[in-house]
């Protein structure tokens, strides 16, 4: 069966010539082969096989047609050929549109390697598409899950409404149906096509941009979905399947790319993480070391034997700020620096809430308070001010407590173990066994005491709680305060410097009351300045002590000057003299000075039962006077000489006073 070839309506025999005639074995004669000159057939065939455009052909056709001499077989072949020409041009330029497209996603690849910013990568994908398809514009959406919306992340091409961070509804419009399907879904006229679930806010957007034809291409991976490519033309347009491969490939490139950008930022972000944990750990480091060199220089000072005061300047140069110790009474024991503001019932407050909590607590003045323990007894407390403080600098302060109680603990330690020999001194001081005042002298000197200095003699008596306890503090508050301590049965003996019995009895109870928890009676005598006066300073705070708990005061501290007259019956040389002199000392003086008779008004005053008026008959002045002696008196020795107590000690003082006149002008009682 001969093979027969489709042209128009009629089909051509490959055995039948152009002229009509057929030639044995369907060969053409030489004349009308393909290639012979005059062959119009033959001609266009060449043109075609040298790769000419359909215009070539036409114009050959239209040329041999305006001769009029061509056959109508040879005319229905010419027009086959014109057809195939037709085909052959229109196959060329989908070639060439391809091999663009391939070149244009070629170029779009590396364009995309050239940048690892996400927004970049996008901003070129976007100018690509529009480039490619020639529309008006082009954007990608992102999705933002949480909120069920879509945002335009790129854009370009010229638009009014979808500018850049525009959201609309995720699930409709083209979007949505490109995102259920994973699949490219184009409309030649959005506001016109039923298919598509649209939304008033899209609708209005696409309305106010003039948008006709869209496509929609997903950019996904996988199970990842990142979003939506769209293409946008304001005419009507009939994409191609050529178009939506060429978009789809564009859309691969671009999930590739904005893979690499993510895993990219995520290398970038844990590698910026470990570079903040690396410097983190460099800081740490560095503070560590910085707290250890500290640490190191406190226990060195402490090995080292320094004292209290240097340790405390010693902490204050580490931390930077002034430092305060305080004792477990709340008093002062080395300082340097001064503390802006400090509240010091904040500060006992916070020592006990510090000493609970083991932590470092915040003052309203920006000062931490810190305690000093031993498991869970309370050796006193550390002020540190300062400006605030991060934790390698409550790390260090918790440091330099830590170090400070191991000084104390040591301290105190160290008191106990010298107590024996220092306690066996005191009690040599405290018997009446004559010794000589030069091998007594040189012992003290032997114990870093000096006795030639003025010392007071202190007997404290606890009224319950542990004698251990008591004997522990008492060597440690001896030490700290260069004296001597002896347990004296049920009491405490402590011969400490200074020359005002009445404040060191104070401050002592001060310290003791609040570690014993009970009651104490302190007694104080002195000041002494010889070694063979100390036993004697000694009984005569017994006898305070003695008086105090007989008066009902159990818990006070006094001296013998503190106890008027009846210090005066308390005391070993019982010196009615100095009595005279504690109780009317200003007022003679006045009267000496002045020739003024403030001594006999008060004698009056006293005699007429305290009222001026028969004071002034007595005197045989006037009221008035009596009134402005007074007055004077109150100035001398103060506004509570008329209560009971006190006038008391004023009419004695006087009788002695008199009787001592007396005995002046008449030495022998006659």
């Amino acid at each position: 069966m001969p093979r027969r070839e489709r042209t128009g309506h009629s089909s051509v025999s490959a055995d039948t010539r152009l002229d009509g005639a057929s030639a044995p074995g369907g060969v053409l004669p030489p004349d009308t082969r393909p290639g012979y000159p005059g062959d119009p057939l033959a001609e266009a065939l060449s043109l075609l096989a040298g790769g000419a455009q359909g215009p070539a052909v036409d114009e050959l056709i239209r040329t041999v047609s305006g001769a009029g001499n061509l056959t109508e077989v040879q005319a229905r072949a010419l027009e086959h050929a014109r057809a195939l020409a037709r085909t052959h041009y229109e196959g060329a330029s989908r070639r060439k549109q391809r091999e663009a497209g391939l070149a244009a996603l070629v170029d779009t690849a590396r364009d995309l390697t050239l940048s690892d910013d996400l927004d970049e990568l996008l901003a070129v994908i976007a100018r690509r598409a529009r480039l490619l398809l020639n529309v008006d514009m082009s954007y990608i959406n992102f999705y933002d899950h949480p909120s069920g919306e879509a945002y335009v992340r790129v854009a370009d091409g010229h638009a009014t409404a979808l500018t850049v961070g525009f959201r609309v509804p995720a699930e409709h419009g083209l979007g949505g149906d490109a995102w259920v399907s994973k699949a490219p879904f184009a409309t030649s006229d959005y506001l016109t096509d039923s298919r598509i679930r649209h939304h008033p806010i899209i609708d209005e957007v696409v309305r106010e941009e003039g948008l006709r034809g869209v496509m929609a291409i997903p950019l996904a991976h996988a199970d990842t979905f990142f979003g939506v490519l769209y293409v946008a033309d304001r005419g009507i347009r009939h994409f191609e399947p050529e178009e939506t491969a060429l978009m789809r490939s564009l859309a691969d490139l671009a999930t590739v790319a904005i893979e690499k950008a993510d895993l990219l930022r995520q290398a970038r972000d844990q590698i910026a993480e470990l570079e903040n944990d690396q410097s983190h750990a460099r800081t740490d480091l560095l503070a560590q070391l910085g707290l250890s060199d500290s640490h190191s220089r406190m226990m060195e000072a402490v090995l080292a034997g320094r004292d209290l005061d240097a340790l405390t300047s010693l902490a204050a140069e580490l931390l930077g700020g002034p430092v305060l110790i305080m004792s477990p009474a709340n008093r002062p024991l080395a300082a340097h620096g001064d503390i802006p503001g400090l509240d010091e019932t904040a500060v006992v407050r916070a020592s006990l809430d510090a000493h609970a909590t083991r932590e470092p607590l915040l003052l309203d003045c920006g000062a931490r308070v810190l305690a000093l323990s031993q498991g869970q007894e309370h050796l006193g407390t550390v002020v540190v001010g300062g400006d605030g403080a991060g934790e390698p600098e409550l790390r260090l302060m918790r440091l330099i407590s830590q170090t400070l109680s191991m000084a104390l603990v040591l301290r105190r330690q160290t008191a106990v173990a010298e107590s024996q020999v220092r306690e066996e001194f005191f009690g040599d001081l405290l018997t009446d066994v004559q010794r000589p005042p030069g091998q007594l002298r040189e012992k003290a000197r032997r114990l870093a005491l000096d006795l030639d200095q003025p010392h007071v003699v202190v007997v404290a008596r606890p009224s319950g709680g542990s004698t251990n306890r008591v004997a522990v503090w008492a060597s440690s508050y001896a030490y700290r305060m260069n004296g001597l301590k002896s347990l004296q049965g049920d009491s405490i003996a402590l011969l400490l410097p200074g020359t005002d019995p009445s404040r060191i009895a104070r401050d002592t109870l001060a310290e003791l009351v609040p570690i014993l928890g009970h009651p104490v009676t302190v007694g104080g005598a002195g000041p002494i300045t010889r070694p063979e006066g100390i036993a004697r300073a000694h009984r005569e705070a017994v006898r305070c002590v003695r008086a105090l708990m007989a008066l009902g005061h159990t818990g006070a501290s006094a001296c013998v000057s503190d106890l008027g007259f009846l210090g005066m019956l308390l005391a070993d040389d019982q010196d009615a003299e100095d009595f005279i002199q504690r109780t009317l000392g200003p007022v003679l003086e006045y009267d000496r000075q002045r020739s003024a008779d403030l001594i006999r008004t008060l004698e009056a005053y006293f005699a007429s039962g305290g009222s001026p008026t028969y004071a002034a008959e007595t005197l045989h002045v006037h009221p008035n006077t009596v009134s402005r002696r007074l007055e004077r008196i109150t100035e001398l020795i103060g506004a509570e000489w008329q209560k009971p107590g006190r006038a008391l000690d004023l009419q004695l003082a006087l009788r002695l006073q008199r009787i001592s006149r007396t005995l002046e002008r008449d030495p022998d009682g006659f």
